[in-house]
């Protein structure tokens, strides 16, 4: 039986070349693979595979009997519906530690890194298996994705060794080049649907009982969301009610500013205002040095709802 290598609902590009990457490792060690993603291909994923010369990963979303080993997250929130009838074989994950569990041993890689990918490459480093010039591309994208060209908290010493030693094998001289082309291509969201926008990168939490659901876009120059944050925040409220979620927020990060903007939706704004010790004004603040959902608004919005 092939395992499925497979990230989270909403792919960003980490997820997507994870699942690409592992499952070339364990092919090459005598494991049948099948790179896998639940989700559309996020413009800035599709710049990276064409970069590199890949096609999208199968799109499935069902894996009920199947072998799975996870890429990029450990929360059921994220998982497929059928999460709980499939076999689960491995999890290989930067984030928090999630609630799926299992009912047989599993091979688990989890490190307080800024990418999935730089733990894969330690993957590949283990088993001493070479990286391919093509595999070792996507990779090093994922990373300066993940960890916005080494500007995150998340980054890490070990991120920035992974990515450089990553670019030798792919032949990227000028890497911090290549990141912010691939932002450039993030920030093009003109007429681009809003809904669209707010899940390019959505993630679900249950957040000690309480749903909670949190977007966020990256960009150059938070002005290109001038003219639609208005729909924005609509269309966020409106997700949240069609989803029956207590709160909803979508992360509007400059990357130039080093900071972000984020937009609330809640029943009750004063758990997120108590959180951050701050005050929205038309339901927005901005969060000056917030780049990383994961290190920087995860932490302190969970414990709130406890």
């Amino acid at each position: 039986m092939a395992i499925y290598t497979c990230g989270h609902t909403t792919p960003d590009s980490d997820s997507i070349c994870s699942a690409i990457s592992l499952g070339y490792l364990l092919n090459k060690i005598g494991r049948e693979a099948i790179p896998a993603r639940q989700g559309v291909v996020s413009p800035e994923t599709q710049f990276i595979l064409d970069r590199f010369g890949f096609e999208a990963p199968l799109l499935k979303t069902e894996f009920a009997g199947e072998e799975l080993f996870i890429t990029d997250y450990s929360d059921k929130g994220q998982a497929p519906a059928d999460i709980d009838k499939a076999i689960v074989v491995g999890i290989v994950d930067h984030h928090k530690l999630g609630d799926i569990t299992t009912s047989t041993p599993l091979e688990c890689w989890i490190r307080p890194v800024g990418c999935t990918n730089t733990i894969v490459k330690e993957m590949y480093d283990y088993h001493k298996v070479e990286i391919p010039a093509n595999i070792a591309g996507i990779m090093m994208c994922a990373i300066l994705s993940d960890t916005v060209i080494f500007k995150s908290p998340t980054c890490t010493e070990i991120d920035i060794k992974a990515v450089r030693e990553l670019a030798t094998i792919c032949g990227v001289e000028d890497f911090g080049a290549l990141g912010m082309e691939m932002f450039k291509v993030k920030s093009a969201v003109s007429g681009v649907p809003v809904r669209e926008l707010i899940l390019r990168d959505y993630k679900p939490f249950d957040m000690h009982g309480t749903k909670v659901g949190i977007g966020q876009l990256e960009v150059i120059d938070l002005s290109i969301f001038d003219s639609v944050k208005a729909e924005l925040q609509a269309d966020l409220e409106k997700l949240r009610i069609e989803n029956n979620l207590h709160t909803t927020c979508l992360i509007l990060t400059d990357i130039m500013k080093e900071g972000s903007e984020v937009l609330v939706c809640s029943e009750d704004t004063s758990i997120f205002e108590k959180a951050f010790n701050v005050k929205l004004v038309d339901g927005k603040v901005w969060l000056d040095g917030c780049l990383s959902r994961k290190k920087q608004i995860i932490p302190f919005l969970e414990p709130a709802f406890a």
